[in-house]
Protein backbone atom coordinates (compact mmCIF):
# COMPACT_ATOMS: atom_id res chain seq x y z
CA UNK A 1 0.00 0.00 0.00
CA UNK A 2 1.46 3.34 -0.59
CA UNK A 3 1.78 6.04 1.56
CA UNK A 4 -0.66 8.33 -0.72
CA UNK A 5 -3.25 5.04 -0.10
CA UNK A 6 -2.88 4.91 3.65
CA UNK A 7 -3.71 8.55 4.53
CA UNK A 8 -6.48 7.75 2.49
CA UNK A 9 -7.51 5.03 4.23
CA UNK A 10 -6.74 6.62 7.78
CA UNK A 11 -9.54 7.55 9.91
CA UNK A 12 -9.56 11.00 10.70
CA UNK A 13 -9.75 11.42 14.44
CA UNK A 14 -12.18 13.01 15.96
CA UNK A 15 -9.79 14.81 18.37
CA UNK A 16 -8.14 16.44 15.17
CA UNK A 17 -9.68 19.56 13.12
CA UNK A 18 -12.77 18.62 12.00
CA UNK A 19 -14.13 18.76 8.16
CA UNK A 20 -15.79 21.60 6.99
CA UNK A 21 -18.75 21.63 4.45
CA UNK A 22 -16.31 21.79 1.44
CA UNK A 23 -14.04 18.77 2.64
CA UNK A 24 -16.28 16.32 4.51
CA UNK A 25 -16.56 14.15 1.41
CA UNK A 26 -13.08 14.50 0.85
CA UNK A 27 -10.27 11.94 1.87
CA UNK A 28 -9.17 11.51 4.38
CA UNK A 29 -12.15 12.66 6.05
CA UNK A 30 -15.06 10.50 4.92
CA UNK A 31 -14.64 7.66 7.14
CA UNK A 32 -15.55 9.96 9.91
CA UNK A 33 -18.07 12.01 8.34
CA UNK A 34 -20.35 9.52 7.15
CA UNK A 35 -20.54 8.45 10.41
CA UNK A 36 -21.40 11.41 12.22
CA UNK A 37 -23.11 13.59 9.31
CA UNK A 38 -25.48 15.22 11.80
CA UNK A 39 -22.62 16.88 13.40
CA UNK A 40 -21.97 18.63 9.93
CA UNK A 41 -25.44 19.07 8.36
CA UNK A 42 -28.94 19.89 9.45
CA UNK A 43 -30.67 16.70 9.43
CA UNK A 44 -33.79 15.68 10.17
CA UNK A 45 -35.65 12.29 12.41
CA UNK A 46 -36.77 9.40 11.00
CA UNK A 47 -38.76 7.86 13.26
CA UNK A 48 -39.36 4.14 13.54
CA UNK A 49 -42.20 5.63 15.39
CA UNK A 50 -43.73 2.39 17.02
CA UNK A 51 -42.52 0.52 19.92
CA UNK A 52 -39.14 -1.25 19.57
CA UNK A 53 -39.43 -4.69 17.72
CA UNK A 54 -37.10 -7.80 18.59
CA UNK A 55 -34.08 -7.52 16.96
CA UNK A 56 -32.28 -9.81 14.63
CA UNK A 57 -29.86 -11.93 16.36
CA UNK A 58 -26.38 -11.01 16.58
CA UNK A 59 -23.92 -11.96 13.88
CA UNK A 60 -21.43 -14.67 14.03
CA UNK A 61 -18.68 -12.83 13.07
CA UNK A 62 -16.72 -13.76 9.84
CA UNK A 63 -15.67 -17.12 10.90
CA UNK A 64 -17.36 -19.19 8.92
CA UNK A 65 -17.66 -17.60 6.22
CA UNK A 66 -13.75 -16.68 6.00
CA UNK A 67 -13.54 -20.76 5.51
CA UNK A 68 -15.33 -20.65 2.37
CA UNK A 69 -14.32 -16.55 1.24
CA UNK A 70 -10.36 -16.55 1.18
CA UNK A 71 -8.46 -13.54 2.46
CA UNK A 72 -12.58 -12.16 2.97
CA UNK A 73 -10.68 -9.98 5.85
CA UNK A 74 -8.14 -8.72 3.82
CA UNK A 75 -10.23 -7.85 1.20
CA UNK A 76 -13.14 -6.01 2.90
CA UNK A 77 -10.27 -4.07 4.13
CA UNK A 78 -8.72 -3.52 0.42
CA UNK A 79 -12.26 -1.78 -0.23
CA UNK A 80 -12.58 0.47 2.67
CA UNK A 81 -15.58 -1.28 4.20
CA UNK A 82 -16.84 0.58 7.67
CA UNK A 83 -19.67 -2.02 7.71
CA UNK A 84 -20.49 -5.60 6.60
CA UNK A 85 -23.29 -7.51 7.66
CA UNK A 86 -25.10 -10.84 6.20
CA UNK A 87 -28.94 -11.46 7.05
CA UNK A 88 -30.03 -14.81 6.38
CA UNK A 89 -33.85 -15.46 6.51
CA UNK A 90 -34.63 -13.49 9.87
CA UNK A 91 -30.66 -14.57 10.97
CA UNK A 92 -27.94 -12.07 11.21
CA UNK A 93 -24.89 -14.90 10.17
CA UNK A 94 -22.20 -12.75 9.65
CA UNK A 95 -20.87 -9.14 10.40
CA UNK A 96 -17.91 -7.09 10.76
CA UNK A 97 -16.78 -3.48 11.52
CA UNK A 98 -13.74 -1.93 11.43
CA UNK A 99 -12.63 0.51 14.14
CA UNK A 100 -14.57 3.17 15.06
CA UNK A 101 -17.90 1.78 13.25
CA UNK A 102 -20.40 -0.47 14.01
CA UNK A 103 -23.83 -2.56 12.36
CA UNK A 104 -25.75 -0.53 15.16
CA UNK A 105 -24.12 3.29 14.34
CA UNK A 106 -25.48 5.02 11.92
CA UNK A 107 -24.10 5.50 8.16
CA UNK A 108 -24.25 7.73 5.64
CA UNK A 109 -25.74 5.87 2.66
CA UNK A 110 -25.46 7.55 -0.46
CA UNK A 111 -27.46 6.94 -3.46
CA UNK A 112 -29.02 3.94 -1.69
CA UNK A 113 -31.32 6.57 0.07
CA UNK A 114 -32.30 7.13 -3.82
CA UNK A 115 -33.72 3.36 -3.47
CA UNK A 116 -35.39 4.05 -0.31
CA UNK A 117 -37.40 7.11 -2.23
CA UNK A 118 -38.69 4.75 -4.73
CA UNK A 119 -40.10 2.34 -1.79
CA UNK A 120 -42.07 4.95 -0.66
CA UNK A 121 -42.95 5.77 -3.92
CA UNK A 122 -44.20 2.11 -4.32
CA UNK A 123 -46.39 2.22 -1.05
CA UNK A 124 -48.49 5.53 -2.25
CA UNK A 125 -48.79 3.24 -5.44
CA UNK A 126 -50.02 0.46 -3.72
CA UNK A 127 -52.64 3.15 -1.62
CA UNK A 128 -53.73 4.29 -5.29
CA UNK A 129 -52.39 7.68 -4.24
CA UNK A 130 -49.45 7.93 -6.96
CA UNK A 131 -50.29 7.00 -10.65
CA UNK A 132 -47.05 6.14 -12.37
CA UNK A 133 -48.76 6.47 -15.72
CA UNK A 134 -49.89 9.92 -14.90
CA UNK A 135 -47.36 13.02 -15.66
CA UNK A 136 -44.88 14.33 -13.10
CA UNK A 137 -46.28 18.07 -13.31
CA UNK A 138 -50.05 16.12 -12.35
CA UNK A 139 -48.40 16.22 -8.77
CA UNK A 140 -46.53 18.75 -8.94
CA UNK A 141 -47.47 22.01 -11.33
CA UNK A 142 -44.18 23.71 -10.27
CA UNK A 143 -42.02 21.88 -12.62
CA UNK A 144 -43.89 22.70 -15.59
CA UNK A 145 -41.83 24.57 -18.19
CA UNK A 146 -39.17 22.73 -16.58
CA UNK A 147 -37.20 18.95 -18.21
CA UNK A 148 -39.50 17.44 -16.11
CA UNK A 149 -42.80 18.47 -18.04
CA UNK A 150 -43.93 16.04 -20.39
CA UNK A 151 -42.46 12.59 -18.88
CA UNK A 152 -44.65 9.82 -16.85
CA UNK A 153 -43.81 9.76 -13.31
CA UNK A 154 -42.82 5.83 -14.25
CA UNK A 155 -40.10 7.51 -16.76
CA UNK A 156 -38.89 9.55 -13.63
CA UNK A 157 -38.24 6.18 -11.49
CA UNK A 158 -36.69 4.60 -14.41
CA UNK A 159 -34.60 7.51 -15.12
CA UNK A 160 -35.90 7.63 -18.64
CA UNK A 161 -35.22 11.64 -19.02
CA UNK A 162 -33.15 13.35 -20.96
CA UNK A 163 -31.37 16.34 -18.70
CA UNK A 164 -29.03 19.06 -18.67
CA UNK A 165 -27.27 17.49 -15.70
CA UNK A 166 -23.91 16.31 -14.87
CA UNK A 167 -23.12 13.70 -12.56
CA UNK A 168 -19.60 14.17 -12.16
CA UNK A 169 -19.00 14.55 -8.18
CA UNK A 170 -16.02 16.35 -8.52
CA UNK A 171 -16.51 18.70 -10.84
CA UNK A 172 -17.59 22.34 -9.10
CA UNK A 173 -18.74 23.14 -12.24
CA UNK A 174 -21.06 20.39 -12.44
CA UNK A 175 -24.84 20.26 -11.85
CA UNK A 176 -24.39 17.71 -9.00
CA UNK A 177 -22.72 19.96 -7.36
CA UNK A 178 -24.91 23.05 -7.74
CA UNK A 179 -27.43 20.68 -6.64
CA UNK A 180 -25.31 19.72 -3.30
CA UNK A 181 -25.32 23.65 -2.76
CA UNK A 182 -28.72 24.37 -3.22
CA UNK A 183 -29.57 21.09 -0.60
CA UNK A 184 -26.84 22.48 2.19
CA UNK A 185 -24.11 19.70 1.77
CA UNK A 186 -21.73 22.34 0.04
CA UNK A 187 -21.24 26.20 0.67
CA UNK A 188 -23.16 27.62 -0.85
CA UNK A 189 -21.73 30.16 -4.13
CA UNK A 190 -23.11 33.68 -5.56
CA UNK A 191 -26.42 32.80 -7.62
CA UNK A 192 -27.28 29.38 -6.54
CA UNK A 193 -30.63 28.27 -5.95
CA UNK A 194 -31.54 28.78 -2.64
CA UNK A 195 -32.99 25.42 -1.68
CA UNK A 196 -33.24 21.97 -3.35
CA UNK A 197 -36.47 22.21 -5.10
CA UNK A 198 -36.07 26.00 -6.58
CA UNK A 199 -32.81 24.07 -8.21
CA UNK A 200 -35.17 21.40 -9.76
CA UNK A 201 -37.37 23.98 -11.25
CA UNK A 202 -33.60 25.30 -12.99
CA UNK A 203 -33.15 21.87 -15.09
CA UNK A 204 -33.76 21.98 -18.40
CA UNK A 205 -33.21 19.53 -21.44
CA UNK A 206 -35.00 17.89 -24.18
CA UNK A 207 -37.34 16.06 -22.05
CA UNK A 208 -36.80 13.23 -24.19
CA UNK A 209 -37.48 9.75 -22.53
CA UNK A 210 -36.96 6.08 -23.63
CA UNK A 211 -33.13 6.54 -22.93
CA UNK A 212 -31.46 5.97 -19.50
CA UNK A 213 -29.63 8.35 -17.73
CA UNK A 214 -28.31 8.63 -14.45
CA UNK A 215 -29.33 11.90 -12.55
CA UNK A 216 -29.73 12.30 -8.62
CA UNK A 217 -32.05 15.26 -9.60
CA UNK A 218 -34.61 12.60 -10.44
CA UNK A 219 -35.09 11.41 -7.19
CA UNK A 220 -35.67 14.47 -5.53
CA UNK A 221 -39.05 15.07 -7.66
CA UNK A 222 -39.76 11.64 -6.84
CA UNK A 223 -39.64 13.19 -3.30
CA UNK A 224 -41.94 15.86 -3.82
CA UNK A 225 -44.51 13.90 -5.31
CA UNK A 226 -44.46 11.78 -2.31
CA UNK A 227 -45.15 14.81 -0.32
CA UNK A 228 -47.92 16.05 -2.37
CA UNK A 229 -49.39 12.79 -2.53
CA UNK A 230 -48.82 12.13 1.05
CA UNK A 231 -49.94 15.42 2.65
CA UNK A 232 -46.66 15.04 4.51
CA UNK A 233 -43.18 15.69 4.77
CA UNK A 234 -40.63 13.43 2.96
CA UNK A 235 -38.72 12.73 6.18
CA UNK A 236 -42.42 11.74 7.78
CA UNK A 237 -43.38 10.32 5.07
CA UNK A 238 -40.18 8.13 4.59
CA UNK A 239 -41.12 7.34 8.40
CA UNK A 240 -45.06 6.39 8.34
CA UNK A 241 -44.65 4.81 4.82
CA UNK A 242 -40.97 2.23 5.84
CA UNK A 243 -39.25 3.14 8.88
CA UNK A 244 -42.09 2.61 10.91
CA UNK A 245 -43.31 -0.48 9.70
CA UNK A 246 -39.76 -2.93 9.01
CA UNK A 247 -38.79 -3.32 12.73
CA UNK A 248 -36.05 -0.57 13.18
CA UNK A 249 -33.78 -0.77 15.83
CA UNK A 250 -33.24 3.23 15.66
CA UNK A 251 -34.56 5.85 13.90
CA UNK A 252 -32.61 6.80 10.55
CA UNK A 253 -31.87 10.44 9.45
CA UNK A 254 -32.14 12.52 6.45
CA UNK A 255 -30.20 15.79 5.88
CA UNK A 256 -32.38 18.69 4.97
CA UNK A 257 -32.21 22.00 3.11
CA UNK A 258 -33.47 25.66 4.37
CA UNK A 259 -36.67 24.58 3.86
CA UNK A 260 -36.67 21.37 5.37
CA UNK A 261 -36.87 19.25 2.31
CA UNK A 262 -35.27 16.14 2.94
CA UNK A 263 -32.28 15.31 -0.02
CA UNK A 264 -33.72 12.31 -0.69
CA UNK A 265 -31.28 11.15 -3.18
CA UNK A 266 -28.14 10.82 -0.91
CA UNK A 267 -29.26 12.05 2.38
CA UNK A 268 -30.19 9.27 4.73
CA UNK A 269 -28.01 7.56 6.94
CA UNK A 270 -29.37 4.59 8.62
CA UNK A 271 -27.73 1.36 11.31
CA UNK A 272 -26.36 -1.44 8.55
CA UNK A 273 -28.82 -3.61 10.89
CA UNK A 274 -31.77 -1.52 9.54
CA UNK A 275 -31.00 -1.58 5.97
CA UNK A 276 -30.61 -4.97 5.83
CA UNK A 277 -34.32 -4.97 7.05
CA UNK A 278 -35.12 -2.71 3.99
CA UNK A 279 -33.82 -5.68 2.12
CA UNK A 280 -35.29 -8.62 3.58
CA UNK A 281 -38.76 -6.77 3.48
CA UNK A 282 -37.86 -7.13 -0.42
CA UNK A 283 -37.00 -10.17 -0.23
CA UNK A 284 -40.34 -10.90 1.51
CA UNK A 285 -42.36 -9.63 -1.39
CA UNK A 286 -43.09 -6.28 0.59
CA UNK A 287 -44.05 -7.55 3.98
CA UNK A 288 -42.63 -6.31 7.37
CA UNK A 289 -42.99 -6.80 10.73
CA UNK A 290 -45.18 -3.81 10.50
CA UNK A 291 -46.99 -5.12 7.84
CA UNK A 292 -47.14 -4.23 3.93
CA UNK A 293 -45.31 -2.07 2.84
CA UNK A 294 -45.05 -2.18 -1.10
CA UNK A 295 -47.65 -4.77 -3.19
CA UNK A 296 -46.19 -7.53 -3.78
CA UNK A 297 -46.39 -6.90 -7.52
CA UNK A 298 -43.79 -3.65 -7.10
CA UNK A 299 -41.31 -6.29 -5.69
CA UNK A 300 -41.99 -8.79 -8.56
CA UNK A 301 -41.48 -6.25 -11.06
CA UNK A 302 -37.55 -5.28 -9.36
CA UNK A 303 -36.73 -8.86 -9.18
CA UNK A 304 -37.51 -9.07 -12.67
CA UNK A 305 -35.56 -6.30 -13.70
CA UNK A 306 -36.30 -3.52 -16.12
CA UNK A 307 -37.40 -3.80 -19.57
CA UNK A 308 -35.67 -3.15 -22.42
CA UNK A 309 -35.76 0.12 -22.68
CA UNK A 310 -34.74 0.79 -18.51
CA UNK A 311 -30.97 -0.12 -19.42
CA UNK A 312 -27.93 1.15 -17.17
CA UNK A 313 -24.75 2.56 -17.96
CA UNK A 314 -22.14 0.95 -20.09
CA UNK A 315 -19.86 -0.38 -16.76
CA UNK A 316 -23.04 -1.78 -14.92
CA UNK A 317 -24.38 -4.06 -18.43
CA UNK A 318 -20.62 -4.90 -19.46
CA UNK A 319 -20.06 -6.68 -16.36
CA UNK A 320 -23.94 -7.66 -16.26
CA UNK A 321 -25.33 -8.34 -20.26
CA UNK A 322 -28.69 -8.64 -18.76
CA UNK A 323 -28.68 -5.51 -16.74
CA UNK A 324 -31.18 -2.80 -16.04
CA UNK A 325 -32.11 0.36 -13.73
CA UNK A 326 -35.74 0.05 -12.91
CA UNK A 327 -37.36 1.71 -10.06
CA UNK A 328 -34.41 3.42 -8.86
CA UNK A 329 -32.42 -0.33 -8.24
CA UNK A 330 -29.89 -1.67 -9.93
CA UNK A 331 -30.78 -5.00 -11.64
CA UNK A 332 -28.16 -7.64 -12.54
CA UNK A 333 -30.28 -9.57 -14.70
CA UNK A 334 -27.86 -12.66 -13.88
CA UNK A 335 -28.31 -16.33 -13.08
CA UNK A 336 -28.71 -15.47 -9.28
CA UNK A 337 -31.36 -12.33 -10.22
CA UNK A 338 -29.36 -10.40 -7.42
CA UNK A 339 -30.40 -6.66 -7.08
CA UNK A 340 -28.60 -4.03 -5.53
CA UNK A 341 -29.18 -0.40 -4.14
CA UNK A 342 -25.77 1.32 -4.94
CA UNK A 343 -24.08 4.44 -3.51
CA UNK A 344 -20.67 6.33 -3.91
CA UNK A 345 -18.12 5.84 -1.96
CA UNK A 346 -18.73 1.78 -1.90
CA UNK A 347 -22.43 1.94 -0.26
CA UNK A 348 -24.13 -1.67 -1.27
CA UNK A 349 -27.29 -3.19 -0.30
CA UNK A 350 -27.04 -6.43 -2.12
CA UNK A 351 -30.00 -8.89 -2.59
CA UNK A 352 -29.47 -12.49 -3.38
CA UNK A 353 -32.66 -14.22 -3.59
CA UNK A 354 -31.25 -17.95 -4.13
CA UNK A 355 -29.85 -17.61 -0.70
CA UNK A 356 -32.40 -15.64 0.65
CA UNK A 357 -29.77 -13.23 2.29
CA UNK A 358 -29.31 -9.70 2.06
CA UNK A 359 -25.48 -8.82 2.16
CA UNK A 360 -24.94 -4.57 3.68
CA UNK A 361 -21.68 -3.21 3.11
CA UNK A 362 -21.03 0.08 3.88
CA UNK A 363 -17.84 2.15 2.81
CA UNK A 364 -15.90 5.33 2.72
CA UNK A 365 -13.86 4.98 -0.29
CA UNK A 366 -11.35 7.89 -0.91
CA UNK A 367 -12.65 8.82 -4.38
CA UNK A 368 -16.28 8.62 -5.03
CA UNK A 369 -16.68 6.83 -8.30
CA UNK A 370 -13.70 4.39 -9.03
CA UNK A 371 -14.57 1.75 -11.82
CA UNK A 372 -11.64 -0.52 -10.29
CA UNK A 373 -12.98 0.01 -6.77
CA UNK A 374 -16.68 -1.30 -8.08
CA UNK A 375 -14.76 -4.29 -9.95
CA UNK A 376 -13.43 -5.28 -7.12
CA UNK A 377 -16.76 -5.10 -4.90
CA UNK A 378 -19.13 -6.77 -6.89
CA UNK A 379 -16.51 -9.80 -7.50
CA UNK A 380 -16.55 -10.26 -3.47
CA UNK A 381 -20.13 -9.70 -3.02
CA UNK A 382 -20.63 -12.35 -6.02
CA UNK A 383 -17.88 -14.60 -3.75
CA UNK A 384 -19.80 -13.91 -0.99
CA UNK A 385 -23.21 -15.28 -2.67
CA UNK A 386 -21.34 -18.03 -3.75
CA UNK A 387 -20.45 -19.01 -0.57
CA UNK A 388 -23.52 -19.29 0.68
CA UNK A 389 -25.15 -21.37 -1.12
CA UNK A 390 -22.73 -23.80 0.59
CA UNK A 391 -23.64 -23.28 3.99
Amino acid sequence: MSGDDAECRRTVDPCEARPTLDTWQDAPHQPWSFAHLSELLPTAPVSRIAERRPEHGRGQGLEALEALVPGLRARLDATHTDAFLILRGAEATAEYARSGHSVDAPHLLMSVSKSLCSTVVGALVGEGRIDTAAPITAYVPELCGSVFDGPSVQQLLDMEISIDYSENYLDPRSEVQTHDRASGWRSRQPNDPAHDRAFLRTLRGLGAVGEFQYCSASTDVLAWIVERASGLRYPQALSQYLWAKIGADRDASITVDATGFGYANAGVSCTARDLARVGRMILDRGLAPGGRVVPGEWTDALLAGGSATAMAPSGWTAAFPGGSYTRQWWCTGNSRGNIAAIGIHGQHLWLDPPSDSVIVKLSSWPRPDDDAAHAEQTRLLMDVCEALDAT
